[in-house]
C-alpha cells in the first residue's frame, strides 16, 4: 500500500476524534533503537551495520532506513496519525532537511545513562553507541535556537509539539543482562535509569515543553534474544498462558512502575505540563495472549529474521547477517529479528495509544 494511501486512511480513521482535541504540529523524539530512524546509521557508528541493508525496512519502504524493523515504527505511526511527515533523523541537518515539523534524536543501542557508567563498571564492550539520553538532549539544545528565537516564540511553538522521551532504559539493562548480570543485580540500578529518564523529561519541560509522552518498557521475557539466552529446563520459569519467561517480564513490570512513580513526582513539580506514560508492556502482552486475535499466525515468540534455532534468534547469524533469512509473511509475527518487533507489531502498539486505552492520561481528549 502505498504512503499516500495510508495517510489518507488514518486521517479518516482518527480524523473524528483529532478534530476535538490536541492536534500536534511537530514532534520531537528521542529513544534507542525503537525509534530511530537513522541517526545510528548517519553516526558511522558501525562500518557495516546489517541495518543499513535489505530485509531491514523490506515491507514498507522497500529499503533500509536505519529503522530496526521491516517497516515503520510506533513513531512513524504516530506522526501518521497527526497528519506530519516522519521525523528526519537529527544527524541529517547537514543534508539541509526541514524540521519545523520535528526531529527524531534517537539513536541504535543509546542508554539512558552516559555510557561512562558503562565503562566504570568494564561493561562497556558491548555498547553500540555512546549517543545517550543526555547527549540527545545536547542536540536539543542545540537546535533549538534554529527553531524559535524569543521565549514567547519558543512557548507557542511547544505548546503545537509532542515530546517523546523513549523507549529508552531498554539497553542499558540489556548490555548488562547480556554480560551475566543478574535480576537482583540490575533491579538496583532501576532507580538510576528511571532518574535519567525524568531528569531528562525535567529539562525538556524547562526548554519549554509541556506535551510528552513517556513510553515504558517492552515484555523482555516475551523476546526471542531473552528466550534464546536464558532459556530454562524448568517449566516454572515459563508463564503458562503465553510460554514467556516470567522473571524477566517482572523486571520489565518492576521498571515500568518505578518510572510512574518518577512520572507522578514530575506532574506534581510541573502541573502545567502534560505528562503522558505510555504502556508499551500492556499494549504488547496482547499479541502474547491472543495473538490471532491482532492477525499473528506465525508464532509470537519466534523471530522472522533469523539463523535458526527454537526460536529463529542464533547470534552468530543475526538477521541481516551471512546464515540468516527473513520469513515472507513479516505481517504475521510480533517479532523481527529477536530483538525489536515488526511493523505490524508496532502498528498495534501505536493504535493502542492514540486511541487507548495504554496512554496515561490519554494521548487524545475530548475538548
Amino acid at each position: 500500500m502505498k504512503p499516500f494511501f495510508i495517510l489518507s486512511f488514518l486521517y479518516l480513521a482518527f480524523g473524528a476524534v483529532l478534530s476535538s482535541s490536541q492536534k500536534y504540529e511537530s514532534i520531537f523524539n528521542f529513544g534507542d533503537s525503537l525509534s530511530d530512524t537513522g541517526n545510528f546509521l548517519l553516526s558511522g557508528a558501525l562500518a557495516f551495520p546489517v541495518i543499513g541493508k535489505l530485509p531491514y525496512g523490506e515491507t514498507f519502504f522497500q529499503h533500509a532506513t536505519g529503522r530496526c524493523s521491516d517497516g515503520r515504527l510506533v513513531v512513524d505511526f504516530i506522526a501518521e496519525a497527526f497528519g506530519l511527515p516522519y521525523l528526519p533523523p537529527y544527524l541529517s541537518i547537514a543534508d539541509g532537511k526541514d524540521f519545523r515539523h520535528g526531529v527524531n534524536f534517537a539513536v541504535a543501542g543509546a542508554t539512558a545513562l552516559d555510557s561512562q557508567f558503562f565503562y566504570e563498571r568494564k561493561i562497556e564492550k558491548l555498547l553500540w553507541t555512546n549517543d545517550s539520553l543526555s547527549v540527545q538532549l545536547g542536540w536539543f539544545k542545540k537546535l533549538k535556537p534554529s527553531l524559535c528565537t524569543s521565549k514567547q516564540d519558543c512557548d507557542n511553538y511547544f505548546k503545537k509539539s509532542l515530546f517523546l522521551v523513549g523507549e529508552i532504559g531498554g539497553n542499558d539493562y540489556n548490555y548488562a543482562f547480556f554480560l551475566g548480570g543478574s535480576i537482583k543485580q540490575l533491579k538496583a540500578a532501576v532507580p538510576l535509569v528511571v532518574g535519567a529518564i525524568t531528569r531528562a523529561a525535567s529539562a525538556l519541560i524547562e526548554e519549554g515543553a509541556v506535551e510528552l509522552l513517556v513510553p515504558g518498557n517492552l515484555p523482555i521475557g516475551c523476546s526471542a534474544v531473552y528466550m534464546t539466552l536464558f532459556g530454562s529446563p524448568n517449566k516454572a520459569d515459563y508463564d503458562p498462558t503465553n510460554g514467556c519467561l516470567k522473571a524477566f517480564n517482572g523486571f520489565s513490570k518492576y521498571h515500568n512502575n518505578q518510572l510512574k512513580l518518577g512520572l507522578q513526582a514530575l506532574r506534581e513539580k510541573y502541573p502545567h505540563a502534560r505528562i503522558i506514560y505510555a504502556d508499551y508492556y500492556g499494549a504488547a502482552k496482547r499479541f502474547f495472549h491472543a495473538p490471532r486475535h491482532y492477525g499473528f499466525f506465525s508464532g509470537t515468540l519466534t523471530a522472522c529474521c533469523g539463523g535458526g534455532g527454537p526460536y529463529n534468534f542464533n547470534y552468530s547469524a543475526r538477521c541481516g547477517h551471512y546464515g540468516s533469512e527473513a520469513c515472507k509473511d513479516p505481517s504475521s509475527h510480533v517479532n523481527w529479528d529477536g530483538i525489536h518487533l515488526t511493523e505490524a507489531a508496532y502498528r498495534h502498539i501505536a493504535n493502542g495509544l492514540i486511541s487507548g486505552p495504554f496512554s496515561t492520561p490519554p494521548l487524545i481528549t475530548s475538548s
